[in-house]
């Protein structure tokens, strides 16, 4: 079944690492998980966002992000996933309506690429992350794309029959394009 991707979407959030007291697109920003079923990978993306930026390359100490995810808004593109995702095997999104991403230390590891170390919390549970994104500038926007690999039993999604990795795999990969526009 197709909802054990929504593991993935946990990480997803992880992506919004920084931008300067930005605005976020949320027309032009995505954040996906991916995970496979049987060797098959599977999508979705969330569709509600909201975030926090302060992000300047020559102040990283004084950079931040905080990102935090609508987990019922995970779209896997069927009704039936959707719902099963949710659920208590899942995300259960009644009792965690939440996903959210706290950074700590950003870091510089390359011209236009950076790791942010922070606190990923998924179902009541907040383990450490570090994810590398690049930055570009286009216009009057900052855009960060980064990838963050997890496993999602990590965060005990994907519990009851769904425990077993055999059918749908421990390895979620995050990935994000945000797009945000500086504050003026």
């Amino acid at each position: 079944m197709r909802a054990i991707e929504s593991s993935a979407i946990f990480l997803a959030l992880a992506m919004l690492s920084a931008s300067a007291m930005a605005q976020v697109d949320l027309v032009k920003s995505t954040v996906s998980a991916t995970a496979k079923q049987i060797g098959v990978p599977i999508e979705g993306k969330f569709k509600k966002i909201s975030a926090t930026i302060n992000f300047n390359p020559a102040q990283l100490a004084q950079s931040s992000a905080r990102v935090d995810i609508d987990v019922a808004s995970y779209d896997m593109g069927s009704p039936e996933y959707n719902k099963e995702v949710v659920g208590k095997d899942w995300f259960n999104a009644a009792q965690f309506p939440k996903a959210s991403f706290v950074s700590g230390a950003i870091t510089t590891a390359g011209t236009g690429k950076y790791n942010v170390a922070g606190k990923l919390t998924l179902k009541g549970k907040t383990t450490d992350v570090v994810i590398p994104f690049t930055l570009k500038t286009e216009g009057a926007a900052q855009v960060f794309d980064g990838v963050l690999p997890i496993k999602r039993t990590v965060f005990n999604i994907g519990d009851g029959e769904w425990k077993d990795t055999s059918v749908v795999a421990d390895d979620v990969v995050i990935k994000f394009h945000i797009v945000a526009a500086s504050a003026k």
